[in-house]
């Protein structure tokens, strides 16, 4: 990676395996399912019909993401030793197993990600009117939400435009977002594992990029350091991978809930039957955690589909004057080439699976929250089906 420019430097507990959610087919229709064949576009057949592309409105608000179908199948996570550009941490391969799923078509854009930061000042609202209180019954069903920003022209430099990608958020606000979207919609959103998120990427190739081996058509898939002057580009304005999924490579870097590890996947290396939703490394510390696809700050070698980012939350969060620094915002680059998309198993996960998904496993985020909160310096409320109505209440 080159120097950086000198400037910058409907859900409850009980609910473990079905999901039902109310959209315009019905209150008990499955996003994403039609029963018949669809005459184009593209599909994914599955048991109880065909997995289609479809359109998710965040429930209380105007704001929609769109999931794209993708397959299932097997596929070799991490590079050859021949790649160019190849580093040890992105070996030794070892063959996968992937679950259909539904992947976001872009990463989460500011627009989207702003009715979440909303939800700090509603939530501290709830609070002091003694409304939706958590307690230790039904703190499972709460989120926290990201405090507000301490130098906002840190993370807007570059624009705020709800086409361009959110940026700056940790990896855990990444998480509880999708905890968020997930128990007021009734439907499992998540971050992927780096398996999942690479046979994404991929698209279904065997090469570098989803394009091919060499870069030379990089500037028609990707933002990265030679054609990306001012931060990240409003999503899906390159073309798509094979998939159908815009920015795989590049314009922001995208969290996985995948722990960095050195030696990369050395052990998984002698386990058969692996299944891209169990190669995971949960982490015991903040960082170093993993991103993928690399931002619009790289060269182009770290925007291939097998390149891995690991985190640095020391040097990510130098300039976070708060003690504790905070569990939901970084403040210094490569933070702004930071953001995520969201993914969706096409069999919902089990509980205590979806569960480590949604939440901080490193036991100093954990205590890093509790500070927060306790301290009154952070927001945290419930997430139900009836919580837009609850907002759209409190502000009569």
């Amino acid at each position: 990676m080159k120097r950086l420019f000198p400037r910058l430097l409907c859900l409850s507990v009980s609910l473990v395996v079905s999901f039902a959610v109310a959209n315009c087919h019905g209150e008990d229709a499955v996003p994403g399912i039609a029963k018949e064949k669809p005459a184009d576009g593209p599909f994914v057949k599955v048991d109880d019909g065909y997995m289609v592309p479809y359109a998710f409105r965040i429930p209380g608000t105007d704001k929609t993401i769109d999931m794209i179908p993708v397959p299932g199948g097997e596929f070799q996570l991490g590079s050859p030793e021949g790649e160019v550009g190849r580093r040890e941490d992105e070996g030794p391969q070892i063959t996968v197993k992937v679950d259909p799923m539904w992947v976001a078509k872009t990463e989460v854009t500011w627009g989207q990600y702003k009715e979440y930061m909303d939800l700090y000042a509603i939530f501290k609202d709830f609070e002091a009117d003694g409304v939706r209180a958590v307690n230790d019954g039904n703190k499972v069903d709460a989120i926290t939400a990201p405090t507000e920003l301490y130098e906002p022209t840190f993370t807007f430099e570059y624009g705020q435009d709800p086409k361009q990608p959110a940026v700056t958020m940790t990896q855990y606000s990444a998480q509880q977002f999708t905890k968020w979207l997930s128990l007021v919609s009734g439907q499992q959103y998540r971050l992927p594992t780096e398996a999942e998120w690479e046979y994404a990427a991929r698209g279904g190739t065997k090469t570098a990029y989803s394009w091919g081996d060499s870069a030379g058509d990089i500037d028609d898939y990707a933002w990265y350091f030679d054609n990306a002057d001012d931060g990240q580009v409003p999503v899906a304005s390159k073309k798509p991978n094979p998939f159908g999924l815009y920015d795989m490579h590049g314009n922001v870097a995208e969290w996985t809930v995948n722990a960095y590890t050195e030696d990369g996947y050395a052990g998984f290396a002698d386990q058969k039957d692996l299944n891209a939703v169990d190669v995971v490394v949960w982490p015991e510390f903040p960082s170093p955690c993993v991103l993928r696809g690399g931002s619009w700050e790289f060269d182009a070698e770290d925007l291939r589909s097998s390149a891995r980012l690991a985190s640095n939350d020391e040097e990510w969060k130098a300039d976070d004057p708060n003690f504790p620094r905070s569990p939901w915002w970084l403040t210094s680059d490569p933070s702004r080439g930071v953001g995520f998309r969201v993914f969706r198993s096409y069999k919902p996960l089990a509980q205590d699976k979806i569960t480590k998904f949604w939440e901080a496993q490193a036991e100093d985020t954990i205590l890093d929250v509790k500070s927060r909160i306790e301290g009154g310096r952070g927001g945290m409320g419930l997430v139900d089906k009836d919580l837009p109505k609850a907002i759209e209440d409190a502000k009569k």
